[in-house]
């Protein structure tokens, strides 16, 4: 069940943003990854910890059904909401935006964050940043999603060329770039999100972020790549 929280006043000069962090209990591809040690400490306290470091992010809500977590949780982070996800909701195949949708309804808010524990590298100035290049802009966006900037030579399943002339064979830095969603941050409103059931509005907003915080946990291989970076980042490599 949810804890006992403030309710935001909308009223006020300074938006409310929530974020917003589902976790699944089980895992298939990699077991147990949500709370799985990753250079010292289970992999969500990461991401956990960045967001709480946060100015910008009024309060953290926890999306989940691990006991684990939600004992990790109460023990080492009660500034930290939780909210038990109902059965319902529990399958893998369940889209994220059914999760979304079922947690901003429980946590009133003017603006959500939504990331993802499988992104332990992502720095709190970094999410800082994004929330504050959204909230300058929001005369001109209504959503942000967070990108990786890739120039390399790019081709369609069809084999044809997608950012490129392979006629003219320029340096891979000099091509113009092209930007991989890499699913690190989302920001959105409740209202789009209802409307489109998506997290992503009309006009949303590219954010870049540095590529070595942009490595999202999928298989065994990227849980060691990921800590082998967060270990040199540690001992300040």
């Amino acid at each position: 069940m949810a804890r006992e929280y403030a309710e935001p006043d909308v009223t006020q000069a300074t938006p409310t943003l929530t974020a917003l962090l589902p976790m699944r209990h089980s895992s298939e591809r990699v077991p147990g990854k949500n709370y799985r040690p990753l250079a010292g400490k289970p992999l969500y306290q990461h991401i956990l910890e960045a967001l709480l470091a946060c100015a910008e992010v009024t309060r953290v809500v926890v999306d989940t059904d691990s006991p684990v977590i939600l004992e990790g949780l109460e023990k080492e982070y009660p500034q930290v909401q939780r909210l038990l996800r109902p059965e319902h909701l529990r399958d893998g195949m369940i889209p994220m935006n059914d999760i979304l949708l079922h947690d901003t309804a429980a946590f009133p808010s003017d603006y959500y964050l939504q990331t993802h524990s499988t992104n332990p590298l992502l720095k709190a100035e970094t999410i800082s940043g994004a929330i504050q290049a959204f909230l300058a802009g929001r005369a001109e966006y209504d959503s942000l999603f967070s990108v990786t900037r890739l120039q390399t030579r790019l081709y369609d399943a069809a084999g044809q060329a997608v950012n490129h002339n392979p006629g003219e064979l320029l340096r891979t830095q000099d091509l113009p770039p092209i930007y991989e969603e890499n699913s690190c941050i989302y920001i959105f409103t409740r209202e789009n999100l209802v409307a489109r059931n998506h997290r992503l509005g009309a006009r949303p907003r590219m954010f870049e972020i540095p590529r070595d915080e942009a490595v999202d946990i999928d298989e065994e291989l990227d849980f060691k790549v990921a800590e082998y970076m967060m270990l040199e980042r540690i001992r300040g490599g």
